[in-house]
């Protein structure tokens, strides 16, 4: 009860009405807005010089990344995955995930400064698939197609000299269970006779 009281008695002062903002006021501030958006942060350099970044494109069969590193590979410029641009997990390798992931590449890219890149494919590799996944073409063809020049083009995946045993067993994941239906049908037919 004393709560209550101390509110019913305890006087609400009014904030001042704030003053109508001129037109000329509002259009400067949208124009400070407008120019902080698209700041430059690259070097300067000249119109037609070429700066380059190093483009890691790694594509499994379940997801695409894309990671944009300067030339020594220390400093990350951009990293967007395919996952990020869909929501179902079973799109995150598709080719327009990855589509989709180096069209923001591009944008971020423009904004530091890159417009040329080296790229560095990679799969899966070891003791998986060697060939990258269903992304990584679309990905670099969606570079290229938003401005980026392409400079040199890697394959990357690690390819061991003596890997270590593949999964499946000795004869292989389809003819293990085939050798399996074989015994069986061995082993009725010898409990019929």
């Amino acid at each position: 009860m004393g709560f209550l009281k101390f509110m019913a008695e305890k006087k609400i002062e009014k904030k001042p009405d704030k003053k109508p903002e001129k037109k000329e006021d509002k259009e400067e501030k949208e124009e400070e807005v407008k120019a902080e958006k698209f700041e430059y942060l690259g070097p300067k350099v000249k119109q037609d010089e070429l700066v380059f970044g190093v483009c890691h494109i790694y594509a499994t069969f379940n997801n695409t990344f894309i990671h944009v590193t300067d030339l020594s590979g220390r400093e990350t410029y951009v990293r967007i995955t395919g996952g990020m641009k869909v929501k179902s997990d079973r799109e995150e390798s598709s080719p327009y995930a990855a589509m989709q992931a180096a069209v923001d590449v591009a944008a971020k890219l423009r904004i530091v400064g890159v417009n040329a890149l080296h790229m560095k494919l990679k799969g899966q590799g070891g003791a998986g698939s060697r060939t990258p996944g269903p992304g990584a073409q679309a990905a670099l063809r969606a570079l290229a197609r938003n401005g980026l020049k392409i400079g040199r083009i890697e394959d990357v995946t690690p390819i061991p000299t003596d890997s270590t045993r593949m999964k499946g067993g000795r004869r292989g994941r389809r003819l293990q269970a085939l050798t399996n239906i074989v015994i069986l049908t061995q082993h009725l037919s010898l409990i019929h006779i």
